[in-house]
């Protein structure tokens, strides 16, 4: 019996040239990104103004529910349960940068609400903050709604230091 070689396709390749020149794009985008990072300038939009902000702790419940709680009065404004996997997320990495600099848990987040819709949750004890928008409104949603729970309970802290001129709105 005798073997037939079957036709092979032909070979596909990429043209020398644009390899190379894929090479040093990508080459020059790293090079630049690496420039400005290191430059140390400021790429950041400026924040809209401050519309709303709500000062909050959050507890962790023995039954794996998340507490959320007004700081002026330390009354629970929600009870998040289910997995809030976002909400666990974005406050473990709050919390692990405090215990980093052995801060205590003593000085709530700020949930701040802006004039251009996005909405901004600050550690002002570490200075961190996390742009909520960032993750997609779903996820931002999940804080969103205790801007408007903590207000609904008129529960708004004394002005912050940090806070814009004219305070938080009043109810």
């Amino acid at each position: 019996m005798r073997e037939t070689a079957l036709p092979q396709p032909p070979a596909e390749t990429v043209p020398r040239g644009a390899l190379v020149a894929i090479g040093l794009l990508l080459a020059l985008v790293v090079a630049a990104t690496a420039a400005v990072r290191l430059s140390g300038v400021n790429v950041r939009a400026p924040d809209a103004a401050t519309l709303a902000s709500r000062a909050l702790f959050f507890e962790d419940r023995s039954n794996g529910s998340v507490a959320v709680l007004a700081a002026a009065r330390r009354t629970v404004v929600a009870v998040l349960k289910g997995e809030q996997g976002f909400v666990r997320g974005a406050l473990r990495a709050l919390v692990r940068e405090r215990r980093a600099r052995g801060l205590d848990q003593s000085e709530p987040f700020w949930l701040l609400g802006r004039a251009d819709g996005r909405l901004t949750l600050e550690d002002r004890a570490t200075g961190q903050r996390i742009d909520l928008e960032s993750f997609g409104a779903l996820h931002a949603s999940a804080f969103g709604r205790q801007l408007t729970q903590a207000a609904a309970a008129n529960v708004n802290p004394p002005r912050g230091p940090k806070d814009p001129p004219g305070g938080a709105p009043r109810k």
